[in-house]
C-alpha cells in the first residue's frame, strides 16, 4: 500500500518542502530510504521502527520503500522523522491517508516515540504559509518560535501517540499561541555610564548607532574599547517587524536551542579571531549562516582585528557592501542576509603602547608596520570611522557618571526616525549607512564651506572615492542628529576628523 506525507528541509534560511512517500509490500523485510538522503536522514529507519514499536503501533516484517521527493534536492537533518512515520503508520492501515492532507509535518523521533525540537522552525511555517498548509504541526519546542508568525496554526506536539490522536480526531490538539513576551538574542547590554572619559569614544559610538556606520578602535590595552563596544546595543532602537523576523530564521537555523519567539534585541556578535571563512560568512556541504548573518540587523565586533586571519576579514568585503553574502555550490546558490554594522578593536602596534606617553614601546618599526599590514586597505576603506582611544587618567577615572545610554539611545531613535522619514518604506534598513549613490545625490545637500572642506580633505589626505562617499554618509547622519537639513562644514570637519586616522593605520 502507497500512503504520502509532506514534511520540509531546511534550505538556506529558508525551507524546501520535502514530499515523503511510503510504499509497503510482502517480501523479505527491509527498509530503503532513496531520494538524496544524508546519514542523519538514513539513520531514520531505526528510529522510525522503534518509535513507532514503543508507541503502542504494530509493525508487521515487510518491505519499505521510502521516497523523499524531489529526488535532486539533498536532504539533511533531523526534520522528515514524524513525517515518515505517519506516511509509514497510514500505508500499514493505522491512519487513514487523508488525514495526512493539507498538512505540513516536522520532528524528530526519540526511540520512546518522543518528538523533539528541530532547526528553522519560523522558516518552515513560512514555507507552510506560502504553499497554503492549512496546518503545521511541529514539537512542542520547536511551535513557539513559528506561532509568532501568525500564519496558520502550528500544533505544538510531544509524542508519536499524540499526533495520532491529533490526527484521528481522538484528542485534537489546541494550536499553539504567539508567545507576547519580547525575545532576545543575548542578555541586557551593560550601561554607557559605567564608563569614564573616553567621551570622543561615546561620541563615536552615538554617531555609529545613529547611522548604522562601522566603527574601528584604536588604542593600548586597558583603554576601554571592548567595554565601550559592549555597550553599543544598548544604544540601538529595537528591531522592526520584518527585521525581527528575518533574524529569527538565522539564529533558529544555528542556535543549539532555537528561539522561543521573535528576537527583538539587535544581535551582538563577537567571535573569535581564530574563526574560520566558513564560520564568518557561512559555509557547508548545504551552507549555513554565519557569524556575519548572525549579526544581521545588529552589531558584529572583532576585538583584536588584526589578529584574526586574513581570508576571513576579506570574506566580509561582500556583506560590508551589499548587506548579504552569497554561498555558490555545484548544485545551488545560497543567499544570506548580512547587514550589520562592524564594530573593530585593535592595539597600535604588537605590544599596545605605541603612543601611550606612559608605557614606552618596545617594537621595531618593521613589527609594527607587519602589524598593521595585516588589516587590508581595501577593508579598512569600507570602515566608517577610525578613532584613537587614548589610556584613561586617573582624573577620569574618578569622574562623576555620564550620560546614561537610554539618554544617547532617544538621540539616536530620533535620528533615526529623520532617516525613515527620509527614505520611506522602500527599504528595510533605511540607514545613513546604506544609502546608495542616487540616494547620496539627493539627500545629502553641502553648503559652499562644508564643500570647500570636503574638496580639501579629498586632495589632503589622498582619499579614495570610497572613503569619500562614507564621509558623506557619516555627516549626513551628524547633521541628523542636530536635526539639520543642510549638511554644514561642522558636521564635515567631524566626519573627515573620524577618516583621517586611516592614512597612519596603513603606513
Amino acid at each position: 500500500m502507497l500512503a504520502k506525507s509532506t514534511s520540509a528541509t531546511p534550505w538556506g534560511i529558508d525551507a524546501q518542502p520535502v514530499q515523503v512517500e511510503v510504499d509497503v509490500h510482502n517480501g523479505l523485510p527491509q527498509t530503503f530510504i532513496v531520494g538524496l538522503p544524508d546519514a542523519s536522514v538514513r539513520e531514520s529507519r531505526e528510529r522510525v521502527r522503534a518509535a513507532i514499536k514503543n508507541s503502542g503501533f504494530d509493525l508487521p516484517p515487510r518491505v519499505v520503500v521510502i521516497n523523499l521527493a524531489p529526488a535532486d534536492l539533498k536532504k539533511e537533518g533531523n526534520h522528515l522523522d514524524l513525517a515518515i512515520a505517519l506516511a509509514l503508520l497510514a500505508a500499514l492501515g493505522e491512519l487513514p491517508e487523508e488525514a495526512l492532507a493539507g498538512r505540513l509535518v516536522c520532528g524528530e523521533l526519540g526511540l520512546d516515540g518522543s518528538v523533539r525540537t528541530v532547526r528553522g522552525g519560523l522558516a518552515i511555517a513560512d514555507l507552510a504559509a506560502r504553499e497554503g498548509y492549512e496546518e503545521l504541526i511541529l514539537p512542542a519546542t520547536s511551535a513557539g518560535e513559528a506561532a509568532a508568525l501568525n500564519a496558520l496554526p502550528v500544533v505544538p506536539v510531544r509524542t508519536l501517540a499524540e499526533v495520532v490522536g491529533h490526527l484521528l480526531g481522538e484528542s485534537p490538539i489546541a494550536p499553539a499561541r504567539a508567545d507576547a513576551t519580547p525575545g532576545a538574542a543575548g542578555c541586557c547590554p551593560p550601561d554607557l555610564s559605567e564608563v569614564r572619559g573616553q567621551e570622543a569614544a561615546k561620541r563615536a559610538l552615538e554617531v555609529a548607532a545613529a547611522g548604522g556606520h562601522n566603527l574601528l578602535l584604536i588604542g593600548p590595552p586597558g583603554s576601554g574599547k571592548t567595554m565601550l563596544a559592549r555597550r553599543l546595543p544598548g544604544l540601538l532602537p529595537p528591531l522592526g517587524l520584518a527585521e525581527s523576523i528575518a533574524v529569527t530564521k538565522i539564529h533558529s537555523l544555528v542556535a543549539d536551542t532555537p528561539p522561543a519567539r521573535l528576537i527583538t534585541t539587535r544581535p551582538f556578535r563577537s567571535p573569535h579571531p581564530g574563526v574560520s571563512t566558513a564560520g564568518m560568512v557561512g559555509g557547508g556541504t548545504i551552507p549555513r549562516p554565519g557569524e556575519a548573518s548572525l549579526a544581521h540587523g545588529g552589531v558584529l565586533f572583532l576585538d583584536e582585528l588584526p589578529e584574526f586571519r586574513r581570508d576571513a576579514l576579506e570574506a566580509l568585503r561582500q556583506p560590508l557592501e551589499e548587506g548579504q553574502i552569497t554561498v555558490v555550490r555545484t548544485r545551488a546558490r545560497f543567499t544570506f542576509p548580512a547587514r550589520f554594522a562592524l564594530l573593530a578593536a585593535m592595539n597600535p602596534c604588537p605590544c599596545g603602547h605605541l603612543g601611550d606617553p606612559r608605557h614606552p614601546c618596545r617594537c621595531p618599526p618593521q613589527l609594527v608596520e607587519r602589524y598593521r599590514s595585516r588589516i587590508s586597505g581595501p577593508l579598512l576603506d569600507r570602515i566608517d570611522l577610525h578613532l584613537e582611544v587614548p589610556a584613561v587618567t586617573l582624573d577620569e577615572l574618578r569622574s562623576p557618571p555620564a550620560e546614561t545610554s537610554a539618554a544617547v539611545a532617544r538621540r539616536v531613535a530620533a535620528a533615526r526616525a529623520r532617516q525613515q522619514h527620509r527614505f520611506g518604506d522602500r527599504s528595510p534598513t533605511p540607514w545613513n549607512a546604506a544609502m546608495t549613490a542616487s540616494d547620496l545625490r539627493r539627500h545629502c545637500p553641502l553648503d559652499g564651506a562644508a564643500r570647500k572642506l570636503i574638496d580639501a580633505a579629498f586632495e589632503r589626505l589622498k582619499l579614495s572615492a570610497r572613503a569619500l562617499t562614507r564621509i558623506l554618509k557619516v555627516a549626513r547622519t551628524i547633521a541628523d542628529l542636530e536635526g539639520a537639513t543642510p549638511i554644514q562644514a561642522a558636521h564635515v570637519a567631524e566626519a573627515v576628523q573620524y577618516r583621517s586616522l586611516d592614512r597612519r593605520v596603513t603606513r
